[in-house]
This record gives structure tokens, C-alpha cells and sequence, in this order.
């Protein structure tokens, strides 16, 4: 627990009547509770006087929201003025307002219910990033398997869509990665000759196009059961829409998750001008012209994938060489033209496992992977 207050009086006692149940740090300002948060948290639960000289409460718990949004913020006055309540739950977004002199009883009551507000937050990531994940995980090894084509559309997509979120803040990152890497889950039933034509952007019958159209359904429909993909499942429907008036704008002046969905939707569109056979300059040049330099997803894109960007380079390697975490520059077949991976997949350890029962000339050797400039493929 951690209590801030500047008078130490106040410390003294906070301490004595939570100390035996929680392990309590005090700090005297609210620049030295966020000091003592970044050197020693995570902390369950933060408990902050109002009226502090320089910071006040509402501002402390305010950046506490933005340096440890899982603790438990409760803020304590003895000024219950209904203007500082206000501003502390609207900016700090509070769990409890308390005020001076607080009985002990009413003290250790909120702690308990703040404690297990913070246990319902970190259930809550923890069944977010195991348990969902988890099941990404295992729909992405099915595609893997059973399309590497279309799985290694998901993969190059995924890939620059984290080198755009390192450049463009959204609230939903999390939900545009999974969005990402999802993103051509539907195509699995496709059959290979409709794959390959969508993949690589080929003239396709009516009955093809249709075939391709019916994809994202059979997404949401995979989608569906899994609980907490509501985010990622908007994401995919606005992506497979028309641009939104203003590519790029914030969230204020678009609908929710259309700034993430104007993410993955760029991100799809260079994949699919690259896989044309266009090169990458050329599909920047196109985009440039569409959207504008000034775009800040272009701008984005543009350092990501432009000339000023790490520059990679293609290595040759046999089978034995290659490792975990390589990304292939070209597809990865067998001797009889079979895919097994396809461009820009990155090799994990399972895939490395199966690689090991290879019979010898079973691969089309040797294997091209992708370099960044500087880089070794050892």
C-alpha cells in the first residue's frame, strides 16, 4: 500500500492501523509518491491526501492512473468539498472518496474492498493474456498448419502493424495486434487455387470473389464464442469497410476503435500492394499519392517501410543454420513445389522441431531469410 499525505502525523497513524495487515509506504509529497511507485511498486492500492502543496490529490492519482493503471486509487481530505471529488474521480478515476478523520473501521473496510478491486483487475489481464491469448495462439498454429499462405499474410501484417503501434498511440493495442493476427482466419476454408489468387491479388471468377467475400463472416462466426474479442471483432468489421472520412484522425472525431481499424486497414492495404509484386518503394509512392505525405498513418508507414528505414537484406542458409526467431525473405517450399511457410514467417521452436525429421533434400535448399543492416544470420 502506498499513502501519501504531507502531513506525517497523518502517515503515522495510516501506517499503525493498516501495518499489520498490508505492507505500508508513505511519501510526504505527490512528486515522492510517484518516485517511490516507479522504484517500488506495483503497489495494490494508493491512498492520497487532497490537499498537498504543488501536486494535490486529484493531479497525484491522475498520473498514478497513467504510471500503474492496475492500483486501486483512493483519495482522503478533509476538505469534502464537492469540486475536489469531482475533479479527483473524473481525472483520477477513484475508487473511494474519504474524508478526515477517517475511523479506523472505515479505513480497513475500504482497503479490503479496494484490495479486491485490485485482485478483479489483475484476474481480469492475467485471463486476458494467458487464457484469450492462449486461444489466439492455438487458431494461429491451426492456420499455420493448414494455410501458410494465408498464414504468412497474418504474420507480415502483425509485424507492421507493432512497428506502426510503436509510432501511433491508440487505446486498444492489444486489440489491433489480435485483430492482425486474425485477420485472415477467415480465409482457411478457401480453397488453395481461390487462396493463392487472393493472396496474390490475381483476377478471380464470380463465384471465386464471393468465395473471398463470405471470409471475414466465417471470422466472426470463429470469433464469436470467445469472450473479451468484442474490441478485436469491431476492429475487423471497420477494417473491411470503407475508409472512414479522415484516415488517421483521433478518436474524438471518429467512431470507437476507427483509428485502430485505420491502422490494420493501411496495414493490409501495403501487404496487399507488396504481395502483387509491386515494390515496396513504389507501393509507398501509391499510398503518398492517395492519402497525402502530411497523413499521420502514412507518416507512420512511411518510416516503417520507407528509405530512411533499417534496411534489410537477404541470406542465404541451409537447414542446419536456421533458427528461431529468423524471418524467411522468400517462401520456404519443398523439393516438389509443397508449401511449408510461406514469406515473411518467422521461425519458432515447433517449427524448428518438425524441421528436424526432415529427410535430407526433403527442403528446396538453401533457405533465404531477411538480415537488418549491421545483422548476422548466426
Amino acid at each position: 500500500m502506498l499513502c501519501v499525505d504531507d502531513e506525517p502525523n497523518v502517515l503515522a497513524g495510516l501506517t499503525l492501523h493498516l501495518g499489520r495487515a498490508y505492507r505500508v509506504v508513505t511519501a510526504e509529497s505527490g512528486e515522492a509518491g510517484l518516485a517511490v511507485l516507479a522504484e517500488q511498486g506495483p503497489f495494490a492500492v494508493v491512498l492520497s491526501d487532497m490537499r498537498m502543496p504543488g501536486m494535490d490529490g486529484a493531479q497525484f492519482l491522475a498520473r498514478v492512473r497513467e504510471q500503474a493503471p492496475d492500483a486501486t486509487r483512493m483519495l482522503l481530505t478533509g476538505h469534502a468539498d464537492i469540486e475536489a471529488a469531482i475533479s479527483a474521480i473524473n481525472d483520477g478515476r477513484i475508487f473511494r472518496f474519504l474524508t478526515k478523520p477517517c475511523p479506523p473501521a472505515d479505513l480497513r473496510t475500504a482497503f479490503e474492498l479496494a484490495v479486491e478491486q485490485y485482485n478483479l483487475v489483475v484476474a481480469e489481464r492475467v485471463l486476458l493474456g494467458q487464457t484469450l491469448l492462449g486461444s489466439i495462439k492455438a487458431l494461429t498454429q491451426v492456420l499455420a498448419l493448414t494455410s501458410p499462405l494465408v498464414f504468412g499474410r497474418a504474420t507480415r501484417v502483425t509485424a507492421l502493424v507493432k512497428d506502426l503501434l510503436a509510432r501511433v498511440p491508440v487505446h486498444h493495442r492489444w486489440a489491433v495486434e489480435v485483430a492482425a493476427m486474425l485477420s485472415e482466419l477467415g480465409c482457411i476454408g478457401l480453397p488453395d487455387e481461390v487462396a493463392h489468387k487472393h493472396h496474390y491479388g490475381e483476377p478471380m471468377t464470380p463465384a471465386e470473389r464471393q468465395m473471398v467475400a463470405r471470409a471475414p463472416g466465417l471470422t466472426a462466426a470463429m470469433l464469436g464464442s470467445i469472450p473479451r474479442l468484442e474490441p478485436v471483432l469491431e476492429i475487423l468489421r471497420l477494417a473491411g469497410e470503407p475508409y472512414l472520412p479522415k484516415l488517421g484522425a483521433g478518436d474524438g472525431d471518429q467512431t470507437p476503435l476507427g483509428r485502430e481499424a485505420d491502422l490494420l486497414r493501411l496495414a493490409l492495404e501495403f501487404e496487399a500492394l507488396e504481395t502483387s509484386g509491386m515494390s515496396r518503394l513504389a507501393a509507398l509512392d501509391k499510398m503518398r499519392r492517395r492519402l497525402g505525405a502530411s497523413d499521420p498513418l502514412f507518416a507512420a508507414l512511411d518510416a516503417c517501410r520507407g528509405s530512411s528505414a533499417p534496411q534489410q537484406f537477404v541470406r542465404d542458409v541451409p537447414l542446419g543454420r536456421l533458427r528461431q526467431g529468423m524471418q524467411l525473405a522468400t517462401d520456404l517450399t519443398t523439393t516438389t513445389g509443397l508449401l511449408l511457410a510461406a514469406r515473411g514467417y518467422v521461425v519458432t521452436d515447433d517449427f524448428l522441431a518438425r524441421a528436424a525429421h526432415f529427410r535430407p533434400g526433403y527442403l528446396r535448399e538453401p533457405i533465404r531469410v531477411l538480415v537488418i543492416e549491421g545483422g548476422t544470420v548466426d
